[in-house]
């Protein structure tokens, strides 16, 4: 089923039941690995909202929710390479186990930004969630991705959190750009 937004079009790519399925399976592995600790998710805003929030309905050690707010691609189909801080974090993540959930990983500018500024607070540790990378498009080692859903070519994608030109964020489903 083709799905026109804007002036581009999508065909579907991940499923609202597959997207669910990986989630479980992730958050299953995230309480195992965190068992015993009380981790800080840290979400990333705007594209993650939606994947953030069904992976720590399926988290059952103790744990806190937060987010902060980066942008990159700023209504385009590509990254801009310009990073747009738009708030901060507003606790203290001092000596704390935290773990980054971002909707996709690009070029890896963002989360890069990002982890480097948080080293600076002193964490005990920082861990990388993403619901998708694009191995093919990412130009920095990022030691700290831990969790990764789906592993997808580089293609612009729409849905479940992720936008072009601020629409789509509302589909269950995930669509490539046809």
């Amino acid at each position: 089923m083709k799905l026109q937004i804007d002036d581009l079009e999508f065909a579907p790519l991940f499923s609202p039941e597959a997207i669910q399925k990986r989630i479980a399976e992730i958050a299953e592995q995230i309480n195992i690995d965190f068992e015993g600790r009380r981790p800080i998710f840290v979400g990333i805003l705007n594209g993650s909202f939606m994947f953030a929030a069904d992976l720590v309905k399926e988290i059952v050690v103790p744990c806190e929710v937060t987010f902060t707010k980066l942008a990159s691609y700023l209504g385009g189909v590509s990254s801009t390479r310009t990073l747009r801080d738009d708030f901060d974090l507003h606790v203290n993540i001092t000596g704390k186990d935290v773990i980054l959930v971002e909707d996709i990983i690009d070029t890896g500018n963002t989360i890069k930004y990002l982890i480097e500024k948080l080293l600076l607070r002193n964490p005990a540790s920082i861990t990388v969630c993403t619901l998708l990378f694009k191995p093919d498009s990412v130009e920095h080692s990022i030691e700290e991705l831990k969790y990764v859903a789906f592993q997808i070519p580089n293609q612009f994608v729409v849905g479940y959190g992720l936008d072009y030109k601020e629409l789509g964020r509302n589909l269950k489903g995930i669509y490539k750009k046809i």
